[in-house]
C-alpha cells in the first residue's frame, strides 16, 4: 500500500513538473496580461489544430499558471453569455478550465485546474450546447446529470465534490475540450446511439 501512494505522489510531481514551453509563454503573456487572451476559432485551421489536441497537467503553483487562469476568466467574462472555457480555446494544451456555477448563489464563475470525474451517473440530461470556439454551431446533447469531479486550486490542494444539473453539463463540455473533443465531432457520434427514457420517482410524504 506504501509503495502504491509513493508511486502515486511520484506520478502526481512528474506530472506537475511539466513545465510550460517557450511558445505557451509566449502565448500566456503576450500582450498586457491584464487583458483577455482571444478565443480561438475552428474557422482558423492553426487554432483548429490546438483545439483539437491532448492537454496535459499543469503546475497549479507555476507563476505563468495564475496568469493563465486569470486571462481565461477575462476571456469568458467577454464573450456574450458565455458559461465554461477551457486552456485550448485560449491556445493553450493545459489541463483548465473555467465553469459557471449554477449550482451555487450567484452563479459563480470558478476555475479547476487539472480536472478529472471519476464517475458519471447513468441518468443522462438532454440539452442544448453551443461553443465559443465554433461560429453558428447549436445541437442537444445527452451528458450525464451528475459526476463525481477531482481538481486543484492554485494552491495545490485537491478537491473532490459532486455536481449535478446544468453546472455538471458544463463541466463536462469543457473537460471534454481538453481531450480535444468538440461538440460538431460528438453530434456524430451520438447519432450513432440509442437512449430510453426512464421515468423517475420522488417520494410524497
Amino acid at each position: 500500500m506504501r509503495k502504491y501512494s509513493l508511486l502515486l505522489i511520484l506520478f502526481s510531481v512528474f506530472t506537475f513538473s511539466q513545465k510550460y514551453t517557450k511558445q505557451e509563454i509566449a502565448r500566456i503573456t503576450e500582450g498586457n496580461t491584464d487583458t483577455a487572451l482571444p478565443i480561438f476559432q475552428t474557422s482558423d485551421s492553426l487554432q483548429n489544430k490546438v483545439l483539437l489536441g491532448q492537454s496535459i497537467d499543469a503546475d497549479p503553483k507555476n507563476r505563468y499558471t495564475i496568469i493563465l487562469v486569470n486571462r481565461m476568466k477575462s476571456a469568458l467574462i467577454s464573450t456574450d453569455g458565455g458559461v465554461g472555457i477551457a486552456a485550448p480555446q485560449v491556445g493553450i494544451n493545459r489541463n483548465i478550465i473555467w465553469a459557471k456555477r449554477f449550482d451555487k448563489k450567484g452563479a459563480p464563475l470558478e476555475y479547476f485546474i487539472n480536472p478529472k470525474i471519476l464517475w458519471f451517473s447513468e441518468v443522462l440530461n438532454l440539452g442544448p450546447e453551443g461553443d465559443l470556439s465554433i461560429e453558428v454551431f447549436r445541437d442537444y446533447f445527452y451528458r450525464s446529470q451528475v459526476i463525481q469531479l477531482e481538481y486543484f486550486d492554485l494552491n495545490g490542494k485537491k478537491h473532490t465534490e459532486i455536481v449535478e444539473g446544468f453546472t455538471a453539463v458544463i463541466l463536462q463540455h469543457e473537460i471534454d475540450h481538453l481531450s480535444g473533443i468538440l461538440i460538431s465531432d460528438k453530434i456524430e457520434n451520438q447519432k450513432m446511439k440509442t437512449f430510453e427514457n426512464v421515468e423517475l420517482y420522488k417520494e410524497i410524504q
